[in-house]
């Protein structure tokens, strides 16, 4: 049927066909069950439905499983008969096997095209999150953003804000009259939490190339809409990188995509796998903002579909939005998961035939109880659904034709090859070296002028020296014997001897007379 996704359908004691609207799939859904009840199967059925309704498509790929979107199924599969046996049942008469239209991506650049943004489109709250930053940390954090946009320092990779935030440390006197009080203690701590994130990986995610969010919204040239697979196996590892790229990409189609109200089908669907790490020891305020992205992300075209275990991971605000909904079979073995199952109940629309929470206990493997949105956003009843066989590949991909894909696509050019132009590093350091030259240069001055005042003053003092000891020299070379006899002869008479001769000899003098 046009615009109608197919799900799954009945059989003895089931309920009707189960379709998607594509008109409602932009009002955001729920993807709910324990481990081991088929929720991989139905995030393959939704994706290939709307892979060949044109419209596009990004999810996780948490176990490597759903890789296999991108080959046919084959008849030789051991649950050829199996899936063969589960279409007759239920109806699902054109069921062939097909391969669809994959961009793998990584975060890591190991299994798919790098995925990367810059830390000035993170935002300080997104990277206050990831980092596990108190609020006086945070605090810091949002001064050295506000800093560098005063200052026009691009921040684009890890070693910018490093740097950044050295610089914040060692100004932060003078930073301190305008912006209060700057720890050395909190720059610390958060420099100790970029190492640790540096780490785990996430120095590939921070840098250019980033990611253009066109490049995620693409058709083939047969129409099919272009399912976009990050891999998550080894990013899970990292589970608050994991959400909080997630959320981060979320917040970037909410900003960027225009306005365009309630149109035939989504731009865009985006399954967020593992939901409740999203969720778990979140603040408040991120609480806050995930509720505002998926209330009015839905005027943009873009439909969310939270993935989890329980609906209870999910907060309440979020999940009344929630108006698709799959959900596979809860387990109740103590009084918490028996309430949690009541309370999953109770958020469907009663179908008088069955009682939902024992629908929801009971359904096996590859059933689920499903409920729909109907002509003007009605929830539908409740069903029990058979859930319909996949049409690619169930299980993952073998690892040389991903290596084909990748080598074949058109972005390999575009984002495998990392960019490290000119930002807030290399301007400090380059502000840093001229600031070391100059310094460098004036203490060279400065000692220069310092010898020249000692070669000065030696100059004057070797002057005096050389001319007291000539002058000592000449003289009594000069003097002739005759002067030195004069000069005995006046030092005599200038003595007691020399008077009694100088008296007697006038005496006689007088006495002739």
């Amino acid at each position: 049927m046009e615009n109608l996704i197919f799900l799954g359908g009945g059989g003895e004691g089931y309920g009707d066909k189960q379709y998607l609207d594509l008109k409602y799939a932009n009002r955001h859904g729920l993807v709910a069950g324990a481990t081991g009840t088929g929720k991989t199967v139905t995030l393959q059925i939704l994706a290939e439905g709307l892979s060949a309704a044109g419209v596009p498509v990004f999810m996780a790929d948490v176990k490597g499983d759903l890789s296999g979107l991108a080959a046919a199924g084959r008849a030789d599969f051991k649950l050829h008969d199996a899936f063969q046996s589960r279409a007759e049942t239920i109806g699902f008469s054109d069921y062939s096997y097909q391969g669809f239209p994959v961009t793998f991506w990584d975060l890591f650049g190991e299994q798919g095209h790098p995925v990367r943004t810059t830390i000035t489109e993170m935002g300080p709250l997104l990277l206050a999150r990831l980092l596990e930053l108190s609020e006086a940390q945070e605090g810091i954090l949002n001064i050295a953003f506000r800093l560098a946009d005063e200052e026009g320092l691009p921040l684009l990779d890890l070693k910018d804000l490093q740097a950044l935030l050295v610089w914040v440390g060692e100004n932060r006197k003078d930073l301190a009259l305008r912006y209060g009080n700057i720890s050395v203690q909190s720059i610390g701590a958060i420099q100790r939490r970029l190492m640790v994130l540096e780490n785990q990986g996430a120095a590939e995610f921070f840098g250019e190339p980033a990611l253009d969010l066109a490049d995620i919204m693409q058709t083939d040239a047969a129409g099919l809409g272009r399912i976009n697979i990050l891999a998550a196996d080894q990013l899970m590892a990292s589970p608050r990188l994991y959400a909080t790229f997630l959320l981060w990409l979320l917040s970037e189609l909410f900003e960027d995509l225009p306005e365009v109200g309630d149109p035939d089908k989504p731009k865009l669907v985006f399954f967020f796998d593992e939901a409740h790490l999203l969720f778990d020891d979140a603040p408040k305020a991120l609480i806050d903002k995930v509720e505002q992205v998926a209330r009015l992300i839905r005027s943009k075209g873009v439909g969310v579909y939270f993935i989890t275990q329980n609906p209870a991971d999910v907060p309440e605000d979020i999940l009344g939005q929630l108006g698709n909904r799959v959900q596979h079979a809860l387990r109740a073995f103590t009084a918490r998961d028996r309430k949690n199952l009541r309370l999953a109940a109770e958020t469907y629309r009663d179908n008088p035939r069955f009682s939902t929470e024992d629908a929801i206990r009971d359904v096996g493997v590859g059933e689920a109880v499903t409920s729909m949105l109907m002509k003007k956003g009605v929830p539908g009843i409740v069903e029990r659904t058979l859930i319909r066989p996949p049409s690619s590949q169930l299980g993952p991909l073998a690892a040389s034709a991903r290596k084909t894909i990748l080598a074949q696509s058109a972005l390999a050019a575009k984002y495998d090859a990392p960019q490290d132009r000119q930002s807030a590093y290399e301007i400090l350091k380059s502000r840093a070296d001229q600031a070391a030259t100059e310094a460098q240069a004036q203490e060279a001055e400065a000692e220069r002028l310092a010898e020249e005042e000692r070669e000065f003053a030696k100059a004057r003092r070797y002057k005096g020296s050389r001319v007291g000891r000539s002058s000592s020299r000449r003289s009594s070379s000069d003097q002739s014997f005759g002067e030195q006899m004069t000069k005995m002869v006046v030092k005599e008479l200038t003595g007691t001897t020399g008077r009694r001769i100088v008296r007697g000899l006038l005496g006689g003098l007088f006495k002739g007379r």
